[in-house]
């Protein structure tokens, strides 16, 4: 499965769900919030904007705002609900694509980094959020923790999601650092619908290794927006690296 493929123009008209799951105001707001002022007064810039879901609200907060997106579909559902002048997008990848000037925040949400399927590719878009920064600017990503302690032996899946209508299941490559993300929808009826992504997944302390490598020095870690603590039983971690000042 290529991205490309993955955030199709179907994907990108079922993905803003206004009012529910990612878009839900007790998990949107607190985002929008910490990163308002993560941004300092600065430019922000978002790898992966997708269609505006945290961009829009930023730049509604008086941040400037610009994205980089590989898909025209997510580009084309954004540009429906805000122009050029509002949120500019540079087309291209995450790992790779330069934008101009520079920024003092740089962020990551939603497990997005994950979508970058080799560790190579991943320490590359670290050194592309360096190259974005200022010195003493901050990039911030949130992701996942992989549930292999869900894992008994002998088996590949977990479900990590259940709610009526929808089952989330992953698929794990343990020994090649994959997982398949599976969605399952469905109704009163015997249909269903089945959309898949796949995703390399990074431990925490893999993550903080990518960021050295980078230059960046952890600020901190959370287990979520709101800044609770993280614990070995977070199922996901919003963390903040900062590029260091000038000597």
């Amino acid at each position: 499965m290529r991205q490309e493929d993955i955030w199709d123009a179907e994907t990108a008209a079922n993905y803003d769900t206004p009012g529910t799951g990612m878009f839900a105001p007790e998990v949107l707001n607190p985002a929008v919030e910490r990163l308002a002022t993560l941004a300092d007064g600065g430019r922000a810039l978002e790898f992966a904007v997708g269609t505006g879901r945290v961009a829009i609200p930023l730049a509604e907060r008086g941040v400037p705002v610009t994205g980089i997106e590989l898909s025209a579909a997510m580009i084309a559902r954004l540009r429906e609900k805000a122009d050029e002048s509002k949120v500019p997008v540079v087309v291209g990848d995450m790992a790779t694509t330069v934008v101009p000037g520079e920024f003092t925040l740089v962020y990551l949400v939603y497990n997005t980094i994950s979508n970058l399927l080799t560790q190579d590719e991943q320490v590359d878009c670290f050194r592309n959020a360096a190259r974005h920064l200022v010195p003493g600017g901050r990039f911030v990503v949130e992701l996942w923790v992989p549930e292999l302690r869900a894992l008994p032996p002998g088996r590949e899946a977990t479900v990590w999601h259940n709610e009526p209508g929808y089952i989330g299941l992953d698929t794990y490559d343990v020994l090649n650092q994959h997982v398949v993300s599976h969605h399952f929808r469905f109704g009163e009826d015997r249909r269903a619908t089945l959309a898949r992504s796949p995703h390399r997944y990074i431990w925490p302390a893999e993550l903080d290794l990518m960021a050295r490598l980078a230059g960046f020095e952890r600020e901190s870690r959370h287990a979520d927006w709101s800044g609770s603590p993280f614990t070995a039983d977070s199922r996901s971690h919003v963390t903040t690296y900062v590029k260091p000042l000038l000597s």
